[in-house]
């Protein structure tokens, strides 16, 4: 891998709790850092707080600002090192833990912590491709229960917990396929579960209370994005810093074939 000094990096989901976070330890390292946010303001608050060098805007509810922001940063940038997919919501906020729809039709949980990353990843290959060796950071969560292919969507006895774990799961299972594809490439992909409750806006929503520090899931995202010592390491799954076994349905070749379908068909990536 290339020293930090020498990087470019895209954190998604950087105006607040670990990717502002992540985002400002990056740049205290010396990286180049660009982040993501879905609010002009607090983006431009994140760039002056951390010394980020620039800012990209989109709702990862609408998968038209996905295609857009992909667009500005092929045209802005001329290569990404490490992309880090940490945006997200918890399983009560938005919606009060109800069940809600995004700009697509589809359920928001489902959309927001999976699909848009799947697509923006995606749609980012080329500049991960030409900046090889490059690194895919998804941030997932020990959060993990089956996708139900008769009920992607949840329409039928909806669950905020469920709907968030079973979209964190398929960004693992996303992760083992995107490594498989990526690895004559020079382009690893990793995921991680950061730690346990820390103290951000989800968790406070959902649970009134942390367990874990920030700096616990700083440090392990951190460690997937620049230790050398996993160069070329790929298609894991880290619980903190330990390599850690997922849901075994993430192992499920049939199942991972019924997303990678499903979400191509959704995201019109085929």
């Amino acid at each position: 891998m290339k020293p930090l000094n020498e990087q470019l990096i895209l954190v998604t989901g950087a105006t607040d709790g670990l990717g502002k976070s992540v985002a400002a330890e990056l740049v205290l390292r010396g990286a180049t850092v660009i982040v993501h946010g879905r609010d002009g303001q607090r983006l431009a608050d994140v760039v002056r707080e951390t010394g980020a060098a620039r800012s990209y805007r989109a709702d990862l509810a609408s998968l038209d600002q996905v295609r857009a922001m992909a667009r500005q940063i092929l045209d802005g940038e001329e290569r990404i090192d490490t992309l880090v997919n940490n945006a997200g919501i918890g399983t009560t906020l938005p919606g009060d833990a109800g069940r809600v729809e995004s700009e697509d039709g589809y359920e928001l949980r489902f959309q927001v912590n999976y699909l848009s990353g799947y697509l923006l990843t995606r749609l980012l290959e080329p500049l991960l491709d030409a900046s090889a060796p490059a690194r895919v950071v998804n941030v997932s969560s020990a959060g993990q229960m089956p996708i139900d292919f008769n009920d992607v969507m949840l329409e039928r006895d909806y669950s905020g917990v469920r709907a968030y774990c079973q979209s964190k799961l398929a960004q693992v299972m996303f992760t083992i396929d995107l490594a498989e594809e990526l690895a004559d490439r020079g382009v690893t992909a990793n995921c991680l579960h950061p730690a346990t409750y820390m103290p951000t806006k989800i968790v406070i929503a959902a649970r009134g209370g942390a367990v874990s520090t920030l700096e616990e899931g700083v440090a392990a995202t951190m460690r997937l994005i620049a230790d050398p010592e996993l160069d070329g390491v790929t298609g894991r799954y880290f619980d903190g810093t330990e390599e850690a076994a997922p849901h075994p349905q993430a192992y499920d070749e049939d199942a991972r074939r019924r997303l990678r379908e499903l979400t191509e068909g959704l995201t019109g990536q085929r």
